[in-house]
């Protein structure tokens, strides 16, 4: 059984189908791309996924679990979490603190014990902070853990908004657009995070633009369209494919 199966998934707003009737899996280990042109569905897909849209119709099986129509946070405890295309960090706090503050998920020690301190909350805390200063190493960020979040590159907000994700201990990471804004020579940095990230043991399905990145490191590519998938298979197959050529292209450059 794969990680997460949808079928049928279904959403509309008022008169317009964002969504169209999906079927598709990911499987345990994969890295899976979902590409298209700009409206085709892919980040209400992701919005779908993790609940912060109710679909219309249509069944999501996350880690043998029907999810469908769970909370955010209940989606994320289950071990799916996100990164945003235009990425979403707390300024106003420091890397370190980003990251710590992604791990609340798996706390045990509860907010009366935060508060008052005890000693069970204070041996958390300390095991906390050391995890995060680990994600921040393979992220590549030790170096600007004392920074403000908001003062750092678009490129290293991007890191950091992977490794607050990260830092929730998930099975499967959605990335949204990983590699969106930044310059065209960082590019190949993110995606050998993002191949680690596959190395790591968790599995990873990403929406990208970038087609360099999804050719040189997709096991598996989707491609929506309006709403609908057109094509999926390996990258090759996906790139010679008529009618996602025709979805880009235009009629004539598919004849």
């Amino acid at each position: 059984m794969a990680l997460l199966e949808v079928s049928g998934l279904r959403k509309v707003f008022g008169g317009l189908v964002a969504v169209n009737g999906l079927d598709f899996g990911v499987e345990s280990g994969e890295l899976l791309s979902i590409i298209g042109p700009n409206g085709a569905g892919k980040t209400t897909l992701f919005n779908l996924l993790t609940g912060a849209y109710v679909p219309t119709a249509g069944k999501i099986v996350f880690d043998s679990k029907v999810i469908t129509g769970w909370k955010p946070y209940q989606v994320a405890r289950s071990g799916m979490v996100r990164t945003f295309q235009h990425t979403t960090v707390f300024g106003k706090e420091t890397v370190l603190d980003n990251v710590v503050i992604g791990q609340c998920l798996r706390l045990r020690t509860g907010i009366w014990g935060a508060i008052l301190r005890s000693p069970a909350a204070r041996r958390e805390e300390a095991l906390v902070r050391a995890a995060a200063r680990e994600i921040l190493a393979f992220v590549g960020l030790s170096d600007r853990e004392r920074k403000l979040a908001g003062a750092l590159t678009e490129e290293a907000q991007k890191r950091l908004s992977i490794a607050c994700a990260l830092a929730s201990k998930p099975k499967l990471v959605l990335l949204d657009e990983p590699t969106g804004g930044v310059n065209v020579g960082e590019i190949d940095g993110l995606i050998e995070l993002v191949k680690r990230i596959r190395e790591r043991g968790v599995t990873v399905c990403l929406i990208e633009h970038k087609m360099r990145m999804v050719m040189n490191m997709s096991d598996r590519v989707i491609v929506l369209n309006q709403g609908e998938k057109i094509a999926e298979g390996t990258p090759g197959e996906v790139a010679n494919d008529k009618a996602v050529i025709r979805a880009y292209l235009g009629e004539r450059s598919a004849a």
